[in-house]
């Protein structure tokens, strides 16, 4: 019974730190999309051979882009909320709506990154579609980052049922998806919005 304690003990410390080690993580990574918006924002102004954002952005593509964002965030959402109310089915469904979502949206902004190479505005062209393409790339590996977690997550909860850990892990997945949700709202004030006023 001794040799049991301590493991119970360290186990119940490693979970506690695991959500603010995870609050770290985020705040590198709104230091990261800091310094990509900062410079986006100082090239956009300053940049030679800058085109016009109305040019450049579909706006009905990139609004539509955004509206399927904030739906599987709110399907993510749901996840959170069936894994309180123990429903398996609800929880696995939302998951896999989340992915569906996701890979829609990432398969737009892909979509996007060739029109614009095609039409000669590829990252190389200048220092502004560099910084667009670095930002918009940057949460775009992030989508994509998330869409392996949340795989992960429905062969975990299939594989070993709605566990204590499991509630966790979705939690922060939960967190994670919603920060990249926020972010992208920036980038569509920031980027599309202000790009084509």
């Amino acid at each position: 019974m001794s040799r049991v304690a301590p493991v119970t003990e360290k186990s119940t410390e490693h979970t506690s730190l695991a959500p603010f080690g995870f609050w770290l993580y985020l705040m590198t990574d709104c230091i990261l999309f800091g310094a990509l918006f900062a410079t986006f924002i100082v090239l956009r102004g300053g940049a030679f051979n800058v085109p016009e954002g109305s040019e450049l952005f579909d706006m009905p593509f990139v609004l539509t882009e955004t509206l399927i964002l904030l739906t599987s965030s709110f399907v993510c959402g749901m996840a959170v909320l069936a894994a309180r109310a123990k429903n398996l089915q609800g929880v696995v469904a939302a998951l896999l709506g989340t992915i569906l979502l996701g890979v829609a949206f990432l398969g737009m902004e892909i979509s996007e990154f060739a029109k614009l190479a095609g039409e000669g505005q590829g990252w190389t062209t200048s220092a502004f579609m560099s910084a667009f393409f670095t930002l918009i790339g940057t949460h775009g590996l992030h989508i994509a980052a998330g869409l392996l977690w949340a795989m992960a997550l429905v062969w975990f909860v299939a594989k070993k049922g709605m566990t204590d850990t499991f509630s966790k892990k979705l939690g922060l997945f939960a967190m994670f998806w919603h920060f990249l949700d926020l972010v992208w709202i920036f980038i569509f004030t920031i980027v599309y919005l202000m790009g084509v006023a």
